[in-house]
């Protein structure tokens, strides 16, 4: 697991547009990779649908943003294609990504234990080092403070 400041491994995975990225596809612009649990509930919708209604202002931070869960990619299509997201969703199937940044958690269900993402996000910067991350995410206001640390770097 990397911690802050250091340089983040290149692990390409499946993502949308038939193509599979990696950190290392962003050299040179800051990158936010945030991890949610499943496509199209609700908190995982709005925290998407914030990162969407800010893309403007994440590019003008030199800042691209990718999502990440363990969703097949036609999850992932259907779920860009329903909520207007203009950014790459990558599909950790093999959780790969998800247990490099340690977000696959214990969950508990109705009672029901299971393992599963915890929401986090990470800043990276143009050079492939970690500057910042946000482990067991609240969605209100979470949006805005990844943007005002990407303003920041």
């Amino acid at each position: 697991m990397p911690s802050v400041g250091d340089k983040i491994k290149h692990i390409a995975i499946a993502a949308t547009g038939d193509q599979n990225l990696g950190v290392e596809d962003f050299a040179g612009r800051n990158l936010v990779i945030y991890f949610y649990p499943k496509d199209n509930t609700p908190g995982c919708t709005t925290e998407s649908q914030g990162f969407r209604d800010h893309l403007d202002a994440f590019q003008q931070a030199n800042t691209a943003v990718v999502g990440v869960s363990r969703d097949s990619l036609k999850s992932h299509d259907n779920f860009r294609n329903k909520h207007d997201l203009p950014f790459d969703l990558l599909s950790d199937s093999d959780e790969q990504l998800c247990r490099y940044f340690d977000v696959i958690k214990e969950k508990n269900m109705y009672g029901k234990k299971f393992m599963g993402i915890e929401r986090s996000t990470f800043l990276i910067d143009a050079e492939g080092i970690l500057r910042q991350e946000w482990r067991k995410v609240r969605v209100p206001g979470h949006v805005e403070a990844v943007l005002e640390a990407a303003q920041n770097l």
